[in-house]
């Protein structure tokens, strides 16, 4: 079942500024384009001008235009104007049809590379997609609280989500594909396992970093803790990941997954006082899916005609 506290809305956060990804000019490889690129409509226009050399005037204008797109940076068009020019002239293309295209195939790079960008920032151990999970496989999930956590209203709010259930259901495929959605949408996210997490913490913490490392973590619009319960956090663990959760608060959208439901946060945190502060937070703006169906492992084993591993036997 999944489901939701009630939450009063909030001022969006604003969303970063997508990092760019410089390239070189003229023969730089660039999604969609250059000798290594895969065929593509766009493609067949990198290639040298092949039209009547420029002389006189016309020659100071042809070096002054690719001077003027390296100078402001814009190597998509540098490298395709000169094919698309020649294409344009020879079917009629209106100027302005002309530059629409051509500027819109410099944003269409800029956008790729800097998702190509963020995507790497965010340290995914892999990545996944809504569109790669099956929903019909989970009857727990509700369908309509996933469309919701889609449409990312979440971050804007600085709420938390949290997957709970049984390893194998797909909490950490659902956390990922939320991250993706919101790279996508342009938001900067960052993913860590929550015993990464706090062993990072604590070395943070004796090196006396630590006020850098919750800043650090606090900065992001949406973190994704994976795997919380796994393993029990010491005393010392559990009251660092109460810092973090208390700094992020109502400030940046933290996804939680984690195999242990609510009333054993007591013993995963190994301090109920620490666990009742640390949920009352995390609960307070959230949403909860809580699913109970069987390991997508163990049921592709069984599509399969794999039998299950037998149990391995403990001696006396």
């Amino acid at each position: 079942m999944s489901e939701r506290t009630p939450t009063k809305e909030r001022p969006a956060t604003t969303e970063p500024t997508d990092p760019t990804t410089e390239t070189s000019l003229g023969t730089a490889e660039v999604p969609g384009y250059g000798p290594t690129a895969p065929e593509s409509p766009e493609g067949r226009f990198r290639r040298p001008f092949s039209g009547p050399t420029p002389s006189g005037t016309g020659h100071l204008a042809y070096q002054r235009l690719h001077a003027n797109l390296t100078a402001l940076k814009l190597s998509t068009v540098e490298g395709i104007v000169d094919g698309y020019l020649e294409s344009t002239v020879a079917e009629g293309r209106s100027v302005v049809e002309a530059m629409d295209y051509l500027f819109d195939q410099e944003v269409k790079v800029r956008n790729s590379a800097a998702l190509e960008t963020r995507l790497k920032l965010a340290g995914f151990p892999v990545r996944k997609t809504f569109e790669a999970f099956d929903l019909s496989a989970q009857p727990s999930i509700d369908p309509k609280v996933i469309q919701e956590l889609r449409t990312l209203r979440f971050i804007h709010n600085a709420e938390s989500v949290v997957f709970l259930g049984p390893p194998g259901v797909g909490k950490s495929h659902l956390a990922l594909a939320l991250g993706h959605e919101a790279i996508k949408a342009g938001f900067l996210v960052y993913y860590i396992g929550a015993t990464q997490l706090i062993s990072e913490l604590k070395k943070a913490n004796e090196t006396d970093r630590l006020a850098m490392k919750l800043k650090t973590l606090g900065r992001y619009p949406l973190l994704i803790i994976d795997e919380i319960g796994y393993l029990p956090m010491e005393r010392e663990g559990a009251h660092l990941f109460f810092q973090l959760v208390s700094r992020r608060y109502e400030r940046g959208a933290t996804i939680y997954t984690s195999n242990k439901p609510y009333s054993d946060w007591g013993e995963v945190l190994g301090d109920p006082v620490i666990a009742a502060a640390t949920l009352d937070r995390i609960l307070h703006h959230s949403t909860t899916v809580n699913i109970k169906g069987e390991s997508y492992r163990l049921m592709s084993r069984r599509k399969a005609g794999v039998p299950p591993t037998p149990p391995v036997p403990v001696e006396a």
